[in-house]
């Protein structure tokens, strides 16, 4: 953790500058909030002519005040930040929060400021939350820089591009009950911290269980990715990523001045580095609840313990459609059920207790306890109304229903397993329901959330024991033969390969490609029949201005023979020409037919935030259509490319289907992993699209191959 944001997040002493004596601004209004909530440290107002404000001492400025100071907030307008920091470094202070806005999002003069600002906070070796945020607070230290009220102490930890975003949260939180906030920062531009950082400093901090993060746009994903996989070992990291539609990430673009990428590429790369990612904002608290107080569950099979079959045949609905695993109970755990339940009681999973609880509520207690004990069982929920037997049927069963609740906190705890609740009397904060959130287990209106919790719970165990388990493929030496065919390309001043060029390039990294020959007339055509052998060849032009070579009709399959080759020859050299009549041929490239298989595409792009990046998905010529594709950031492990050839929707037609024999995945994996050494050990490359790849039972064929350089003009 930095030391400086260690210190401005846990603050003894604050600088306000720009403090007001007038109410209605925020130099008054964030002293005012300090004071309200008990703040024990120092607060220094700092105003050039005033002497008190608020009954505090007032300073001319920073350097006038003879103790130290932590942290400075920052009132003052955009222009006078530059001599703000000066003054600030000046008084070692390691760390400011800058509210100001008026900066690169206003254009050149704000990116003016914006320089300006920054290398004098770099100059002065000061930190710079901001500019452009709505503040930071701290709760277990009492230190509300934001001004939001009725925000409850707790271990969550919020960081946000969105100060909104942070507000519906914590409204939330008060009306739900039993949750509540470590500490929050609102990011603005980020114009020297990162949200990385951010990331650092949560999973240090011992007041944080989970940390949300509403994202709209990283500066520099890598750095994020990086953080991410570092963390997620110690906590879960649980991201809102906005702008998932192209509307969307043109306004997240203009709104934070950081790039916005593909959100089903955000998506995956964030998971990757073990981060839980929620699509639906009003799922954010709940799923964060869940994960920050609930413990990492072994395995991820669920048992069900209901009071009632609707609302528990609507949880199984769901944890199928999530694809969790129903617990499957030993015979023990149900004899023992079946002694503890009426007759009428179903006690296989989902175990239904039949009115067992409506006139002794301690049922579920010791149900709950057997169920536990269950080697099979890693997760439980209690589905239907427990909290309301009292209110329900009897307000003299009301000490006994909290003392289950009680119990049941107990058991869950001693048997160290995940205990959810789903009680319609949730929304009612009836007082069992309250003893349950008081003492850390999660309690749910309706059975999908508390589904969606237990799905990312043992989403997030898995992805844990991933990353733990399965190290990075690191890149090695390049292959001088493959240095050498790019050194040709440069030299010929190209920005893309010729096909046969990359098909060697593959090769030299040990990925297998058929056999090919260039023929750069029809006069080699001789030649290529008799070292290809007389089998039916597939012929493609080769040109530098012609990447997309069926779209310019230069492509001939199963041509058989000298004439129907020298025909194919002229016809694709016609059609090139009538395509681009000053495209530069180079010749044609022939190679045998592939044995048939499934067609998918594997590629490498660089993406502005993150870098270089792995596709994976089904291929042929509906990919850009179908669009089920799956991403990776590079370096990957093997882990990551076989859930990545998993995570396709299409997934299931690479274990065969209608008589097809399954795919050979770990000739897949190899493959994947293989390309991924030759993208990282040769950054010049900034594409690589290899569509389409034929999977079968016993290997592959790269059918297709393009490769792109980064002085390519797009």
């Amino acid at each position: 953790m930095s030391e400086a944001l260690d210190r401005i997040f846990k603050a003894r002493s604050i600088a306000i500058v720009g403090a007001s004596g007038d109410p209605a601004k925020r130099g008054n209004q964030a002293i005012r909030k300090l004071q309200a909530d008990g703040y024990d440290g120092a607060i220094f107002p700092i105003h050039p002519k005033a002497d008190e404000i608020l009954g505090l001492k007032a300073y001319p400025s920073v350097l006038d005040v003879t103790e130290q100071i932590d942290v400075a907030l920052i009132c003052t307008p955009a222009g006078t930040l530059p001599s703000v920091l000066a003054q600030c470094g000046e008084k070692k202070i390691p760390g400011a929060v800058v509210l100001a806005a008026g900066f690169s999002e206003i254009g050149p003069q704000g990116e003016r400021i914006a320089a300006e600002t920054l290398e004098a906070a770099r100059a002065h070796n000061v930190r710079v939350v901001g500019p452009n945020t709505n503040g930071v607070f701290n709760l277990h230290n009492k230190m509300n820089m934001v001004g939001v009220q009725d925000a409850a102490p707790g271990n969550i930890g919020i960081c946000s591009q969105s100060g909104n975003m942070m507000l519906g949260l914590v409204t939330e939180a008060k009306r739900r009950g039993g949750v509540g906030f470590s500490s929050y920062v609102g990011v603005g531009n980020q114009l020297d911290v990162s949200l990385a950082e951010y990331l650092d400093y949560f999973g240090d901090d011992e007041h944080t269980g989970s940390a949300i993060f509403y994202v709209e746009g990283f500066q520099d994903g890598r750095a994020f990715l990086n953080a991410c996989r570092k963390v997620t070992q110690k906590k879960p990291v649980v991201i809102y990523k906005s702008g998932r539609t192209a509307a969307g990430q043109v306004a997240a673009s203009s709104h934070t001045g950081s790039l916005a990428s593909s959100f089903t590429l955000s998506r995956d790369l964030l998971r990757q580095a073990g981060a839980t990612v929620v699509e639906q904002s009003d799922k954010l608290l709940s799923v964060a609840e869940g994960l920050s107080k609930l413990p990492v569950p072994k395995g991820g099979k669920v048992a069900i313990l209901a009071d009632g079959g609707g609302h528990a045949t609507v949880t199984v609905d769901a944890l199928v459609d999530a694809g969790v695993e129903l617990a499957r109970l030993s015979e023990q755990t149900v004899r023992r059920l079946r002694d503890a339940l009426p007759a009428a009681a179903s006690c296989v999973n989902p175990v239904d207790v039949a009115g067992g609880t409506d006139d002794n509520p301690s049922v579920a207690a010791l149900c709950a306890d057997i169920l536990l004990q269950d080697d099979g069982v890693d997760l439980l929920m209690l589905i239907g109304m427990y909290g309301g037997f009292a209110a329900r049927f009897n307000p003299a069963l009301l000490q006994n229903e909290m003392a289950t609740s009680r119990r049941l906190a107990d058991i869950a705890a001693r048997h160290g397993k995940p205990l959810l609740v789903q009680s319609v009397y949730a929304a009612l904060r009836t007082e069992p329901i309250e003893v349950l959130k008081d003492l850390g287990v999660p309690v749910f209106v309706w059975p999908e959330p508390a589904v969606r919790c237990v799905s990312e719970l043992i989403g997030y165990a898995r992805a844990r024991d991933r990353n733990a388990a399965h190290p990075l493929v690191e890149p090695g030496e390049p292959v001088q033969a493959g240095a050498d065919i790019l050194a040709a390309v440069l030299a010929d001043g190209r920005d893309a390969f010729y096909e046969h060029e990359a098909r060697d390039l593959l090769s030299a990294y040990g990925i297998g490609t058929p056999p090919q020959f260039l023929a750069r007339s029809r006069s080699d055509l001789h030649e290529a029949a008799r070292k290809l052998g007389d089998r039916p060849l597939a012929m493609k032009i080769v040109s530098r201005d012609i990447l997309h070579k069926s779209d310019a009709g230069g492509v001939r399959l199963n041509v058989h023979g000298e004439q129907a080759l020298s025909d194919a020859y002229r016809s694709i050299v016609a059609s090139a020409k009538a395509y681009d009549c000053d495209a530069d041929v180079h010749g044609v490239l022939l190679s045998p037919m592939a044995q048939p298989g499934v067609e998918v595409i594997i590629g490498v792009v660089h993406d502005p935030m993150f870098g270089p990046v792995m596709m994976f998905g089904l291929g042929g010529i509906f990919v850009e259509v179908l669009k089920d594709v799956s991403f990776r950031a590079l370096p990957m492990s093997r882990a990551d490319a076989r859930e990545m050839v998993d995570d396709i929707q299409g997934s299931k037609i690479l274990e065969g289907v209608r008589g097809q024999s399954p795919i050979d995945k770990e000739a897949l994996v190899d493959l994947m992993i293989q390309i991924s050494q030759l993208a990282l050990s040769h950054p010049d490359i900034t594409e690589i699209d290899l569509n389409p790849v034929i999977l079968r039972h016993n290997g592959y064929d790269v059918v297709d191959a393009r490769m792109i350089l980064k002085t390519k003009g797009h």
